[in-house]
């Protein structure tokens, strides 16, 4: 079979139709690869070999076959190309590239006294509806998300950047799979450096298949063993247009809904879609309860153990006695206990996650009614540790991206807790700072705009102001057009 396949590589396209389809053949051998004949006007051959189910069968036969057998036959591809009502066709000479061209969906024409294929697109495009995004539901603001047809992805972002300055590097990864990746950017507003540089990344790569976007994302990542993501994500189209304004890049992968992007903030997943269609005071708390959400979800567990082993002067009196009540006759130690509860919670999320619709409704009132209200009763655990750890779980939901983060930062910081106590917590919580003041990527901290401290960016971060106080991007990104909003005077006067 290598030995076809390499014979028919270097062999050149010849004036024969079905010496071409032969030779065609001896690469595409699968059986779902076929072979569509018919004559011009004046009885000269012609073929098409397409791939069956993702060509479309009627374009081909009105577009292609139906021109050709109305006319003469044409006596040189351009001519070819000019007869057929495609408005998308190439001329191509390589066996190889042909072969790409018809297993992406495209068809190969091959007609008798041209030494040439005709590549025509007519390809069948099965896809779902732009809808909203099941992760990215907001109350206020477009519904549109993402799909799996990265032609369609495009279009989106197109439709929102009507600039000639939104420019599309398109490339194909994967030995096998020849996925189409490619990479968005606003001509001088994204640092060119940047791009350049997750370009040449992503051509370096060579792996048999990219099934999907994070796949990109892990090989883009400068810190392959970072505890933290290395790139943002969004299934919107109004909220990665907005990325690349300020000056990120964007990458989309075909067959993925979710596009990446670079560089990345920590402090970004912090802010909600929604965030811009409302007040600034209202947008300002939201996610400020966020981040409040994200340290009790990770804290809490740990300071509940502590404080029942180390030092119980951290709660107060009248709690203390309820947790003490609770907690007598208890055959686990607290840091066991809440790290048994906090196990049997992520076991509920995967299960879950991976069971169908409705079996995983009735499982998690079973997890949650059922495992713990008799655990309870039987004396396994203490009621107050259920409260904490159904209220850590929940918490963490609310900066979905960072869920799994957190999740084992509440472990580790529950068995530092249960092993040192207090003085573990402040240790880890020091490392912690340490090692997110000095995690970057692509030349931008993580931290930004907190540390190093830009002032200027911090109008868009835990705090938001109004709309006419954005007037510069973010500094962090490095970009070298910076102003995005200007008021004139007139307007200015008007508002006063």
């Amino acid at each position: 079979m290598r030995f076809a396949y390499t014979f028919a590589d270097m062999k050149k396209l010849s004036e024969n139709c079905k010496e071409n389809v032969k030779s065609l053949k001896s690469i595409l051998t699968s059986e779902d690869i076929l072979v569509f004949q018919f004559e011009t006007k004046d009885k000269k051959a012609c073929a098409a070999v397409y791939a069956d189910g993702i060509t479309d069968k009627m374009l081909l036969g009105e577009q292609v076959a139906k021109p050709l057998s109305e006319k003469t036959a044409p006596k040189t591809a351009e001519e070819a190309a000019k007869l057929l009502q495609s408005p998308e066709n190439k001329r191509e000479k390589d066996f190889t590239k042909i072969s790409d061209e018809v297993l992406a969906g495209n068809t190969a024409l091959f007609i008798d006294g041209i030494a040439e294929a005709v590549i025509v697109g007519v390809k069948k495009l099965s896809m779902r509806a732009v809808m909203e995004p099941p992760t990215s539901v907001a109350v206020k603001g477009p519904r549109e998300g993402f799909i799996e047809d990265i032609k369609t992805n495009m279009s989106l972002i197109r439709n929102r950047l009507r600039t000639p300055k939104l420019n599309f590097i398109t490339m194909q990864v994967g030995k096998q799979s020849k996925t189409n990746v490619c990479v968005g950017y606003l001509e001088g507003i994204a640092d060119k450096k940047i791009v350049e540089k997750i370009e040449s990344k992503i051509k370096s790569i060579e792996i048999d298949g990219i099934p999907d976007s994070s796949y990109i994302g892990k090989f883009l990542a400068e810190h392959h063993y970072s505890l933290f993501k290395q790139a943002g994500t969004t299934e919107k189209p109004d909220v990665l247009a907005a990325k690349m304004l300020e000056g990120r890049i964007a990458v989309l992968v075909d067959g993925s809904p979710i596009a990446v992007t670079l560089p990345y903030l920590l402090a970004e997943d912090f802010q909600g879609p929604q965030d811009y269609f409302v007040s600034p005071y209202r947008a300002s708390v939201s996610r400020l309860l966020r981040f409040l959400a994200v340290f009790v979800s990770i804290f809490l567990p740990a300071f509940y153990v502590a404080a029942q082993l180390f030092k119980l002067q951290l709660l107060p009196f009248g709690f203390l006695l309820t947790i003490s009540g609770s907690i007598q006759d208890i055959p686990l130690s607290p840091s066991l206990e809440l790290f048994f509860l906090l196990l049997v919670l992520e076991i509920l999320i995967e299960a879950s996650v991976r069971m169908p619709k409705y079996v995983a409704l009735a499982l998690s009132v079973i997890g949650a009614l059922v495992l713990g209200d008799t655990a309870v009763k039987a004396g396994i655990v203490s009621s107050s540790a259920i409260i904490i750890m159904a209220l850590s779980g929940i918490s963490a939901y609310t900066v979905p991206d960072l869920v799994g983060t957190i999740s084992i930062l509440r472990l580790v910081f529950v068995v530092v807790a249960g092993s040192i106590g207090t003085y573990g917590i402040l240790l880890m919580t020091a490392l912690l700072l340490f090692y997110m003041i000095t995690a970057d990527a692509y030349g931008t901290p993580m931290l930004a705009p907190f540390s190093p401290i830009v002032r200027k960016d911090l109008k868009d971060s835990l705090f938001k102001v109004t709309m006419t106080d954005l007037k510069t991007r973010p500094t962090v990104f490095k970009t070298k057009n910076k102003t995005r909003l200007k008021i004139n005077e007139e307007a200015k006067d008007g508002q006063d």
